[in-house]
């Protein structure tokens, strides 16, 4: 008679209350796909979970492109999020820059020179 036993390790793993939604960057790749995930690593036995390896878990930002993951107490900037957050930060609100005027008499876009003078279409055959 031949008994076979597997032995392993499974992570389990959900979003950390408060931070729900929240999307940060990723200090690895640069993409805006950071999510702040508690993870808590179990021993099991024949697929089944039986000896958890962590009490509290392990509270992560983790990337779901390259698989990065960094402690949530070196992110003050996802710490700073809690509660809703912004989310991805877009362009900075505020004033327009100022717009910039040619002076009179000069064509745009040329830098006050006329433009080149315009040669014929090449003919093919």
């Amino acid at each position: 008679m031949c008994l076979i036993f597997t032995c392993g390790e499974h992570t389990f793993k959900k979003e950390v209350e408060g931070y729900e939604g929240v999307v940060c960057r990723c200090y690895n790749c640069g993409n805006y796909s950071g999510h702040v995930i508690k993870s808590h690593p179990w021993f099991t036995f024949c697929f089944v979970p039986v000896i958890p390896l962590s009490m509290k878990g392990y509270a992560d930002v983790s990337c779901h492109i390259c698989n990065f993951q960094q402690p949530l107490e070196h992110r003050p900037d996802v710490q700073a999020m809690r509660g809703g957050g912004q989310g991805v930060p877009l362009q900075p609100h505020g004033a327009p820059p100022p717009m910039v005027t040619p002076p009179a008499g000069a064509p745009a876009g040329w830098g006050g020179q006329a433009p080149p003078a315009q040669t014929p279409p090449m003919r093919y055959g």
